[in-house]
């Protein structure tokens, strides 16, 4: 075992973040992140620190194995309410106002107590939130304000605004955390919580643990004696402030990443009628693009609905009957961004990382030489990204894993096939809006089209397949299924794959299929799905 896995394996036995690891030795995050990837060693003093702070010996960390008894409470716990994107859910049926409010008044209370390990004393804690245009992100808006506010928290306001401008502003105006309401991609009726660290990333999943210990009652955990979390009275009582000027900043800097005019660029948006509606429009117009824009006109209850990422045709017809340089479509919350290129043919996730890539290699900006993608990326990506010396690290699906590769390794380009793309340079989350400027950047400088970008990428035929189950586990455990999954395997015959998945968000299980043409994926995708069906698994 290396010291960087028996630094990693001591820091999780504990329950604590690699940030709150850094605070506790008054290192960067960086390092942290480079001793458990094993790209440096920490220094003779700080490993003495954590040699005390984990009550091990020098010689155990430094030479021999270590033996981690991992049984605190914690260790075999089950998420019920988070997954690898939040809490999510439909509106007061599965996510409620209570949820909401219940969370505020957690995170209100946590950044001011011993429990959270990088509290100043006296600390009055800053939360940021914004919200997608959905109906219920109103209701949930206003019940975490109310919980933060009780527990004497302050509550910024960005009011509609995309989720990575609230990770922007948390880390930029050092926000105890950001707190995004969106289901992204899913339809209006449904709405989720997203909760964003100081660093702009996700929460670490020990803080999560305590979020869902405390919405369930469990305050003992907590350290908490009595019904409930302690009130804050009188001058205590937290504020509600308006901070539409930090959503403004964050304009301004998607604007200042530019270095060229676009106002030779005929550009198509489409918004999804979601959080990019109107921030989308005026970035581009800013640089100069004459802009043609669709699924801006939310109504609370169209947000996805046949527009944006998730129905990329209505994009693919603008551009081909407006005759447009090239287009974008975002999801709901605009973390994704699908193109589409002059010839109205979609360029996905795979090709833009391709494109993008490319862009930061010759740039002498890739680190690694390396591009972090998820095992739902085409096969075709990383042959291609080979045949330009560029290797292909991959991670499990979502976007917090390839963050995790990209931080542990120091890379800089990652992202997934639906349109989650991280330059990890400008921002710590997938942005929808950052994405496209860099590929418009790149077709100025190299004065070409999108469309002759993309061309190099060869994509295996690809299908998906999402069925809606009652058990997520019970399909993945089923032998039938199995049985069947070797039977197409056996067909492909090496040339493409199968995988089959569960969704972290929703009750679905995804089939994808790639073979030598798209009739052969489809067909095979059909044979895994029918499998599924007749052992009972499908809802409905």
């Amino acid at each position: 075992m290396t010291i960087g896995e028996k630094i990693t394996k001591l820091r999780v036995a504990a329950h604590i973040s690699q940030e709150q690891l850094a605070e506790k030795l008054n290192v960067s995050r960086q390092s942290v992140s480079k001793w458990e990837a094993d790209q440096a060693l920490p220094q003779i003093d700080k490993v003495l620190q954590l040699c005390e702070l984990f009550s091990v010996s020098a010689d155990s960390l430094l030479k021999d194995s270590i033996t981690i008894n991992c049984s605190e409470p914690g260790d075999e716990y089950h998420f019920r309410y988070f997954g690898t994107d939040g809490f999510r859910g439909e509106a007061n049926v599965t996510l409620t106002s209570m949820h909401a409010y219940k969370v505020g008044r957690f995170l209100g209370w946590y950044f001011a107590s011993d429990l959270c390990k990088t509290t100043r004393p006296n600390h009055r804690p800053r939360i940021v939130i914004g919200k997608d245009t959905r109906r219920s992100s109103y209701m949930l808006e206003y019940a975490i304000a109310a919980g933060l506010t009780a527990s004497g928290a302050d509550a910024y306001m960005l009011h509609v605004t995309t989720t990575p401008s609230v990770s922007f502003v948390t880390r930029q105006d050092e926000f105890d955390c950001g707190v995004m309401i969106t289901a992204s991609h899913n339809p209006f009726m449904d709405n989720g919580i997203k909760i964003i660290n100081r660093f702009g990333e996700k929460l670490d999943n020990k803080t999560t643990e305590y979020i869902e210990r405390y919405i369930d009652g469990d305050l003992k955990s907590l350290g908490v004696s009595g019904s409930d979390l302690p009130l804050a009275c009188g001058e205590k009582l937290g504020c509600i402030v308006d901070y539409v000027s930090g959503r403004n900043r964050y304009l301004g800097y998607l604007i200042s990443l530019a270095s060229n005019s676009y106002k030779k660029l005929r550009i198509g948006l489409d918004c999804a009628n979601g959080a990019s509606w109107m921030i989308a429009k005026s970035v581009f117009d800013a640089l100069g693009a004459q802009t043609v824009v669709i699924g801006a006109e939310p109504d609370g209850l169209n947000v996805n609905d046949g527009c944006g990422s998730t129905h990329i045709e209505n994009l693919c017809r603008l551009v081909r009957e407006e005759h447009l340089d090239l287009g974008f479509a975002f999801d709901g919350d605009a973390d994704r961004c699908i193109a589409v290129d002059e010839n109205g043919n979609i360029v996905d996730g795979d090709k833009i990382m391709y494109i993008l890539g490319r862009r930061l290699k010759d740039k002498g900006m890739l680190n690694g030489n390396t591009v972090v993608a998820t095992i739902m990326s085409n096969s075709g990506l990383k042959e291609s990204l080979s045949k330009i010396g560029i290797k292909c690290a991959e991670t499990t699906v979502g976007d917090r894993y390839v963050y995790e590769c990209m931080q542990q390794n120091d890379y800089s380009l990652g992202g997934e096939q639906s349109g989650h793309i991280i330059i990890k340079k400008y921002a710590t989350t997938g942005d929808g809006i950052l994405t496209a400027i860099m590929l418009t950047e790149e077709v100025c400088d190299r004065k070409s089209s999108l469309g002759k970008l993309a061309d190099p990428v060869k994509l295996y035929p690809q299908h998906l397949e999402n069925l809606r189950v009652k058990d997520k586990a019970a399909v993945l455990n089923d032998e039938a299924v199995k049985a069947k999954i070797k039977e197409v395997e056996a067909l492909i015959n090496g040339k493409g794959r199968v995988l089959l998945r569960q969704s972290g968000t929703e009750s679905v299980i995804r089939i994808m299929i790639e073979a030598e043409d798209s009739e052969k994926s489809v067909e095979y995708a059909k044979m895994v799905a029918e499998a599924v069906k007749e052992r009972g698994h499908c809802v409905g």
